[in-house]
């Protein structure tokens, strides 16, 4: 029998239809950052609702990393070109986003499924990334990226480290 989605489903999804919204205003305008905060607002609300309704599930935190990895591509594909980002920079994220696939992979291995915490390192990285977007106008890529990319080597490193020692 088919679950129904819950409150906490539906707001996730919500988010990935917002995100694929994003792809019609142009990147930064007011328009976009105004989608981009409201499905922000679902990804916050989303895991509360769920906790608070006692409705959580794998299913729902597997829809939430969808909505998340959605808003992700989307928001960095309509963003980047318009930018000038330092090939150190680019390196950074690269090293990041390679840890997090390690992650991912043995993960999978060691679990036999996906394994992707939820820590709170993660929700600290992913809301000082989240915060980039709005500070690019005033401060352009670089300043903004420092914080976001050192909170997010953290939460990679301790990531893995939970992963590796059972404790995911």
């Amino acid at each position: 029998m088919r679950r129904k989605l819950t409150i906490a489903d539906v707001l996730s999804v919500l988010r990935v239809i917002l995100s694929v919204a994003l792809l019609a205003p142009p990147a930064l305008s007011p328009t976009f950052l105004t989608l981009y905060a409201t499905a922000g607002l679902t990804d916050m609300l989303d895991g509360f609702v769920a906790r608070r309704t006692k409705t959580e599930s794998e299913l729902g935190a597997r829809l939430d990393s969808v909505a998340d990895l959605t808003l992700a591509v989307i928001c960095l594909a309509k963003i980047l070109p318009t930018l000038v980002v330092p090939a150190w920079l680019w390196v950074w994220v690269a090293v990041i986003a390679a840890v997090k696939v390690a992650n991912v992979v043995s993960g999978f291995v060691m679990e036999r499924r996906m394994v992707m915490p939820h820590t709170p390192a993660n929700k600290v990285a992913g809301f000082v990334a989240f915060l980039v977007p709005f500070a690019i106008p005033t401060f352009g890529i670089v300043a903004p990226s420092i914080p976001a990319c050192v909170a997010a080597t953290f939460a990679a490193a301790q990531e893995g480290h939970l992963i590796r020692t059972g404790q995911a």
